[in-house]
């Protein structure tokens, strides 16, 4: 087979498929060059996730005539000079890939124009092609719309996963470029609407708290370190804070963030024995090393990075951390900087003219008797004073259990077979060949998941138990999967309003779930998991699984059974269902303990 090289524009778009992988990507990038070029000021507009329109505005330096359509030319950079620039880097970008990479895959216009200049350029490429340059009037800075993304390659375009799926990922990178400048601005909007207003702050932890909420930041606490071979800061959540989900979990070195599963192991290793075995804590960290000591040039989209000393950095890590953990869980912290804060009250030199001398006693009357209605403590009113029973005649007076007001709290409904409830755990029932005994977790499982596949299936409405409104911080990203899972959650019984751009509200879980306020908590944080999931197999193994998970999470959460009228309710549901002797998964639900192996121990 004889060797020839690859068409330009072949070339292009095989080299793209490493830096523009999805939307996200195309963010990504043009935020980060917005950020080199000095803005104050980036707008990031997005229709259909990417698919239609990428749009980011800056207000940086902007580019001459000249450098506006250079600038599309594959290792056109700014950056580096020499080899030697290589050990130095502190900018996002540096390789010139970026725009060639979304220029042969997309159609791009850039508008910009430096401040020294009078009027502005505008750039026209497609597929890598130069198709027009032309003066226009613009504002200081750039304009870069990237339309019909992966036009060009079809089988790009088909895999990319729904609008939802997208956009949470264009939310993650704007979230990352966003908390490494505080300073600046950023502002997102998808399909005509705000999703993130963010105006320049003052620290991190209001960069935090704009853009994740303020519930994340009152749990966090801050973490601080400085050796000769790397300084630490940030935030870390507090044990009791962490969650099932991931998410806020974010690394950066020199304002870059970047993947680590070495350090994440150092952060989890700090949490040992204080959190729950899988849930993740949240954390923001901050390394500061010297540019010469690590390498971000060994991977095309530049998250992962080799540290000189890493061994070190972990240990320090690891000890900061911990440290961290052990402070903030001895109590809350004074959130000095909350403007909202009560000022503290400030001790004067007169503060002894106001201690209190001495400290009030409450006064007892030792004759006292309530049952004395012809004491001194009741009226003497036309009804005049009632009798006092006497009990000196029947010092062990009791009520008789059997009397007939007794009658009215019994419940008339008994089953009419004997059931023994266990720990609220198990139900035991006499069988006919011994004793039957029934895992209540898992009776509840088989019955919701027969009720959750019907509905699946045949679209058939779960009924919904009604409770007091629960509010529950979910973050944006939360917030928009249940925006699209909404119909989903409604017809298996959820009812799950949004409320803010970070916040849901449960009004009401379906029949056999639990409705107190605590657990609704733990259930939208495991929901979160499930609906995160990629349900993208066949459309019967989907039901399935969906089904068996929703079904696992709502047994997870049920009460103890108090009472055998409720044992038998279960067990006749159960015998009900599809399938009483094991879960979807498999395990065993009901066991027999048979008569003879019962007297063999006796």
């Amino acid at each position: 087979m004889q060797l020839k090289i690859l068409p330009r524009n072949i070339a292009d778009m095989i080299a793209a498929g490493e830096v523009v992988q999805r939307p996200s990507s195309v963010v990504k990038e043009l935020m980060e060059n917005a950020v080199d070029a000095g803005a104050d000021q980036i707008s990031v507009t997005v229709t259909d996730a990417g698919r239609t329109l990428i749009q980011v505005i800056d207000n940086g330096s902007g580019m001459s005539p000249d450098d506006a359509v250079l600038c599309f030319e594959r290792h056109a950079t700014s950056k580096i000079a020499t080899a030697d620039d290589l050990q130095e880097i502190t900018t996002f970008g540096f390789r010139g890939e970026a725009l060639a990479s979304i220029a042969a895959v997309a159609d791009v216009v850039l508008r910009t124009r430096r401040e020294e200049d009078e009027v502005g350029v505008e750039v026209e490429i497609s597929g890598s092609e130069h198709l027009s340059t032309r003066e226009v009037a613009a504002p200081k800075g750039s304009n870069f719309a990237v339309r019909n993304l992966f036009y060009n390659i079809p089988a790009r375009r088909k895999f990319l996963k729904s609008d939802t799926v997208e956009f949470r990922h264009i939310v993650e990178e704007f979230q990352r470029v966003a908390l490494t400048r505080p300073g600046i601005g950023f502002t997102l909007m998808h399909n005509g609407r705000d999703v993130h207003v963010l105006k320049s702050a003052k620290s991190l932890k209001f960069r935090i708290m704009d853009l994740l909420g303020p519930g994340v930041v009152g749990e966090v606490v801050d973490i601080a370190a400085d050796t000769s071979l790397v300084r630490v800061h940030g935030f870390v959540g507090r044990p009791e804070s962490a969650k099932k989900t991931l998410g806020n979990q974010f690394l950066f070195v020199n304002g870059r963030y970047f993947r680590s599963a070495y350090l994440h192991k150092a952060v989890m290793k700090a949490y040992e024995a204080l959190i729950p075995e899988g849930t993740t804590p949240s954390y923001f960290i901050f390394l500061e090393v010297d540019p010469s000591t690590i390498d971000v040039n060994i991977h095309p989209t530049k998250t992962e990075i080799k540290f000189e000393e890493d061994s070190v950095i972990f240990q320090t890590l690891y000890a900061c951390v911990r440290e961290a953990t052990a402070r903030g869980g001895a109590g809350g912290d004074i959130d000095f900087d909350n403007p909202e804060a009560r000022e503290m009250p400030l001790i004067g030199p007169r503060f002894e003219e106001y201690r209190p001398v001495s400290i009030p006693t409450a006064g007892v009357d030792p004759d006292y008797n309530p049952f004395n209605a012809g004491g001194k403590y009741l009226d003497d009113r036309d009804f005049g004073p009632a009798p006092a029973p006497d009990y000196t005649q029947h010092p062990s007076y009791t009520i008789d259990k059997h009397e007939d007001y007794g009658k009215l709290f019994e419940d008339r409904t008994m089953p009419t077979a004997q059931v023994l409830v266990v720990q609220g755990k198990y139900i035991f029932s006499q069988s006919a060949s011994g004793v039957m005994v029934v895992n209540v977790r898992r009776a509840r499982e088989r019955i919701l998941f027969d009720r959750f596949l019907k509905v699946l299936s045949e679209d058939v409405p779960v009924s919904q138990s009604t409770l007091f409104p629960v509010q529950v911080n979910v973050g944006i990203q939360g917030r928009l999967l249940f925006d699209a899972n909404q119909d989903l959650l409604k017809r298996l019984g959820f009812d799950i309003e949004a409320f803010g751009s970070d916040t849901v509200v449960v009004n009401g879980v379906p029949e056999g779930y639990v409705t107190d306020p605590g657990k609704v908590h733990t259930m939208v944080g495991d929901l979160i998991l499930i609906l995160n999931d990629d349900h993208g197999a066949l459309p019967e193994m989907m039901v399935q699984s969906l089904a068996q998970k929703f079904a696992v999470l709502g047994a997870s959460g049920g009460e103890k059974l108090s009472s055998p009228v409720e044992a038998q309710r279960l067990l006749d549901a159960l015998l009900g269902s599809s399938n009483p002797e094991f879960t979807s998964s498999g395990r065993r639900i009901i066991s027999i303990l048979p008569l003879d192996e019962i007297e063999k121990r006796f």
